[in-house]
């Protein structure tokens, strides 16, 4: 585990042919299609993180719609809403 960890972000995060909100994007959509909701969590609060703005997530989840299915694109969707409130509201209390 430790070998795929390191791996994982000492190289393929660090890969700099992709920015780090483009592979956080990907990931996101990946995470999405297969219908990963947990892994969505963090994925998700990672993206915003990262700026990504949560127009762009769901226009992401609506294209991945029509290739994956409408149901993972609706479970996904109500988890982006679950990351951003609960965002949003610890902003508010920071």
């Amino acid at each position: 585990m430790a070998q795929t960890i390191d791996h994982l972000f000492g190289e393929i995060w660090q890969d700099d042919r992709l920015s780090l909100q483009q592979r956080s994007l990907v990931t996101c959509t990946v995470l999405v299609a297969t219908g990963r909701e947990s892994e969505q969590y963090l994925h998700f609060r990672g993206a915003r993180n990262l700026g990504i703005e949560r127009a762009t997530l769901e226009a992401m989840i609506t294209h991945v719609a029509h290739y994956a299915g409408w149901p993972v694109a609706v479970s996904a969707s109500r988890v982006l809403g679950e990351v951003w409130d609960q965002m949003d509201e610890q902003e508010k209390q920071s």
